[in-house]
C-alpha cells in the first residue's frame, strides 16, 4: 500500500518540510502504533535496552538497543556499528512491519541494514548531531516517532547554521535524505505523558537507515 492508497484519515495534515527533512504527520494510525511497539517490545526482550556514553565518557539521558545486521554503539572507542548487543549476542532481526514501512514510505527496494532503538524518559533529550557514521549517506534516513510529543529541531549541514523546530507526534514519520542527509537535528525536549501509547509514558524513536 503506497501513500497516497491508506484510508482517509490515517495522516493528520499532510507532508510538512523542515529544513529539508520530510515529516509525514499523522501517517501510522492508532492500531499501526500499537502494532509497532508490540514488535518492539518483541526486540527488546532479545537485545535489552542501555544507557550510551558518549565518547567523553558522559551518560546519554536515552536508553537505546537496535535490531538488524549492525547496532550504533558509542563508547572511548567513538561511534560506530557493532554486529554484536554489548552482551554479545547478535542483534534481532528488524520487524517486517519497519521494513514495510521504510519500502512505502523512501520507495526503495534497498533493505536498511540497521534498526536503531531509542527510549526517551521524561527529561530526556538529544543534542543536535549529524548521522554520518554510514557509510554511503546516499541513502536516507527513517525516523519513526511512538509515545510523547517531542520538540524536533533541525539545521544545516554547518554547525551554528539556523535552525527551525516542529513538535512531532505518536505516528510521525521523517524522512533525513537529499540535500538534508547530513543537517544537523535533535530532540530539545518532551512533553511528558502527552500520549496514551507507552503505559509508563515516554516516547520511543525508531530509525532505520543503510549502514554499508
Amino acid at each position: 500500500m503506497g501513500l497516497k492508497d491508506r484510508p482517509s484519515g490515517t495522516c493528520r495534515s499532510g507532508v510538512v518540510e523542515v529544513n529539508g527533512v520530510q515529516v509525514f504527520a499523522g501517517l501510522l494510525g492508532p492500531e499501526e502504533q500499537a502494532a509497532l511497539v508490540e514488535d518492539l517490545r518483541a526486540v527488546v526482550a532479545r537485545a535489552p535496552m542501555f544507557v550510551p556514553v558518549t565518547r567523553f565518557g558522559k551518560r546519554m539521558s536515552v536508553s537505546m538497543t537496535s535490531a538488524g545486521k549492525y547496532g550504533w554503539c558509542s563508547g572511548a572507542g567513538g561511534y560506530r556499528y557493532e554486529p554484536r548487543h554489548p552482551s554479545g549476542a547478535p542483534w534481532p532481526p528488524i520487524p517486517e512491519r519497519l521494513l514495510a514501512l521504510w519500502r512505502e514510505v523512501t520507495g526503495l527496494e534497498r533493505q536498511p541494514d540497521s534498526c536503531l532503538i531509542n527510549y526517551y524518559r521524561e527529561g530526556a533529550r538529544m543534542g543536535l548531531h549529524q548521522d554520518r557514521d554510514e557509510a554511503d549517506f546516499r541513502w536516507p534516513v527513517l525516523s519513526v516517532s511512538l509515545g510523547d510529543d517531542a520538540l524536533f529541531r533541525v539545521g544545516t549541514t554547518t554547525r551554528g547554521g539556523p535552525t527551525r523546530s516542529v513538535w512531532l507526534h505518536s505516528g510521525d514519520v521523517a524522512v533525513i535524505g537529499g540535500p538534508a542527509r547530513l543537517a544537523y537535528h535533535g530532540i530539545d525536549r518532551i512533553r511528558f505523558g502527552s500520549s496514551w501509547l507507552l503505559p509508563f509514558g515516554g516516547r520511543l524513536n525508531v530509525t532505520l537507515r543503510v549502514v554499508g
